[in-house]
């Protein structure tokens, strides 16, 4: 039998007082990792997306089983003096902790970064707010709420006037990314040093460097984006066609691909045409190009233009839906899918964690766990 190998956070302890979906996604992938995370929830309610359904599955609602593998829960009440005790004790011997609640509540329980640290000076504390600890500490902090008033939304639909929140909650999603690169940057230090420290990220802060060239135009050149649809600001053509029976993405990123494009649409004169010779010159006259790449692609169904198309090396594929876009991923051998054993036997099948490690790859052993399933086993493990 072949040994299974050490994880990379094999060993290491997370207390998750987080829930939603910023933090707990984080810790899932922490816990993917190797690092044993124990998620703290009240006895009475858990962590809020246990009721945030349908849809639901094995019970429970798919949005609360979505990002919480790998994890055992602890039910606990910070008003119950017992309860906190045990909660202290859980920080005292933890190597990280991650809360997002708004800030102040986790002193009020004493449990903030100031009064735990003594106990233990090697702790890194993850604390995942909206707005930050400063004057926005009161603001709520809702994905919709951050895609609003970060900007996102004044990017994202489809015209000028009709803006459009994502299909996902990405701030959150994205916000837990950069909290599991926090600590780990931080796991890194305290390896060297010994030295715990507080680790924080916020929503909006998280969002405007997300935006990436969108918000470097703006600090670099003063420029404010506005809504392009599906267009993109400084490609062409690189947008949502209309195929003959669906919608179809062209993504041409250089002018070696245009000619490639042209070339496929037996429209080889585009590629010299003056307007569009260029990446520059396309871009000026997109509306143009539209009109004339749309004709030709209006032809053809959108998967004879993918099967076509790709083989002369032109970025392009069909609007999928979740079902076509696993199919797909399964089709490349990509393995999409995580099927863990639920307590009965049955099937329970979650996306997989996209990391590829060769030596260390993640796992995916343990279902999301009932609300305070580990509660006895920890309680004693707590109070010895």
């Amino acid at each position: 039998m072949t040994t299974p190998p050490v994880l990379p956070l094999s060993g290491v302890l997370v207390a998750d007082f987080g829930r939603v979906l910023a933090a707990p996604y984080a810790t899932m992938l922490l816990a993917d990792l190797g690092a044993d995370v124990i998620k703290v929830e009240h006895p009475a309610t858990g962590d809020d997306t246990r009721a945030w359904g349908p849809p639901h599955a094995h019970g429970e609602a798919t949005y609360y089983l979505s990002v919480n593998r790998n994890k055992r829960s602890l039910a606990l009440d910070l008003r119950d003096e017992r309860d906190r005790r045990r909660a202290s004790e859980l920080v005292r011997r933890a190597d990280v902790l991650f809360e997002n609640f708004r800030p102040g509540t986790m002193q009020r329980h004493g449990l903030g970064y100031d009064q735990v640290r003594p106990g233990n000076p090697g702790l890194l504390y993850c604390s995942i707010t909206g707005f930050g600890a400063g004057p926005g500490a009161g603001l709520p902090g809702y994905d919709l709420l951050i895609q609003a008033v970060g900007g996102l939304m004044s990017v994202t639909g489809p015209a000028p006037g009709q803006p459009v929140k994502t299909g996902v909650a990405l701030v959150d999603v994205l916000t837990g990314l950069h909290a599991a690169i926090g600590v780990l940057a931080a796991l890194r230090h305290r390896d060297a040093t010994g030295e715990g420290q507080h680790i924080e990220v916020n929503l909006l802060s998280t969002l405007l460097s997300s935006l990436v060239n969108q918000a470097a135009g703006y600090t670099l050149a003063g420029q404010v984006p506005g809504i392009l649809g599906n267009r993109h600001p400084s490609i062409a053509p690189y947008e949502v066609y209309q195929a003959k029976d669906r919608p179809l993405v062209i993504a041409v990123g250089t002018d070696r691909q245009f000619t490639a494009l042209c070339q496929g649409l037996g429209a080889p004169g585009l590629a010299v045409d003056p307007r569009f010779a260029t990446n520059p010159d396309r871009v000026a006259h997109v509306d143009e190009l539209a009109e004339k790449v749309g004709e030709l692609l209006a032809t053809r169904t959108a998967a004879e233009w993918f099967e076509h198309l790709t083989p002369l090396g032109v970025p392009c594929g069909p609007v999928n839906d979740l079902a076509q876009a696993f199919d797909l991923a399964e089709r490349l051998g990509l393995a999409p899918r995580a099927t863990i054993p639920d307590n009965d036997g049955s099937p329970m099948d979650l996306v997989a964690n996209p990391i590829s490690l060769s030596r260390t790859p993640p796992r995916c052993a343990r279902r999301p766990p009932r609300l305070g399933e580990h509660t006895g086993e920890l309680a004693d493990w707590l109070d010895s």
